[in-house]
């Protein structure tokens, strides 16, 4: 049977993000977003659900340098769930989004957050090399098209 686990969210973060690292020391954090719901009722005001999210590695790495609180953020992930033992010996259970991207929804100009520790903010670009680049043939019409 096939499933798909697969969580796209876009909110503002409701706290400023830690980056932390396991005894092994690999790089985490753990922070949470204000998601807007979508549909209000007349005359009242906008709703909004705090969802919990773990960041690992050079994701977690990523937010905690160039995110800050209310920053609007677009983070694509999964839904897990797990429990634990509190040291009290309750039982603890939580639900959260576990991030695989991260990314900015807003330009520099529109959120002044971005670099707030002193960072001059340069977004990360994708280029490549242009011996690397795929080349492509222009086609003239679209009796060319193989499809």
């Amino acid at each position: 049977m096939a499933s798909l686990n697969k969580v796209i969210l876009i909110g503002h973060l409701t706290a400023d993000p830690e980056l932390k690292q396991t005894p092994s020391g690999v790089s985490v954090t753990s922070f949470s977003i204000g998601v807007t719901r979508r549909y209000t009722k007349a005359g009242e005001q906008a709703q909004s659900d705090f969802i919990n999210i773990v960041a690992w590695r050079t994701t977690a790495e990523f937010i905690t340098k160039y995110f800050r609180k209310g920053n609007a953020i677009c983070i694509c992930g999964s839904l897990q769930s797990r429990s634990w033992t509190a040291n009290d010996g309750s039982k603890r259970y939580v639900t959260e989004v576990v991030a695989d991207e991260a990314t900015f929804v807003e330009k520099k100009s529109e959120n002044a957050g971005y670099g707030a520790r002193g960072d001059d903010f340069q977004a990360p670009a994708f280029s490549s090399d242009a011996g690397i680049a795929p080349k492509f043939e222009e086609v003239a019409g679209d009796e060319d098209l193989p499809f």
